[in-house]
């Protein structure tokens, strides 16, 4: 299990992730640049959530594997979703 320091700095990076997203809104990105900064962004939330305060760094790779395979399949189901609402 990770020290209480771990997830304190876990949690700063967070933070700060989390307003850097506000950055590529109110200074002078273009659209997809920003919408870019912010996705990437997001992932790396993402994983730094599952991977520290889900607890999956301990875990087997096979069942971060499988959280991967299950991830894609929702990526999938979303863009399907999205062309049948065209």
């Amino acid at each position: 299990m990770a020290s209480v320091r771990t997830y304190a700095i876990i949690y700063v990076v967070l933070l700060v992730l989390g307003t850097a997203k506000f950055v590529f809104f109110e200074f002078d990105f273009d659209y997809w640049t920003a919408i870019s900064g912010v996705m990437l962004l997001a992932v790396v939330k993402s994983l730094l959530i599952a991977g520290y305060f889900q607890h999956l760094i301990e875990e087997p790779r096979a069942i971060s594997y499988m959280m991967t395979v299950a991830v894609f399949m929702v990526f999938l189901l979303t863009v399907a979703a999205g062309f049948s609402i065209q």
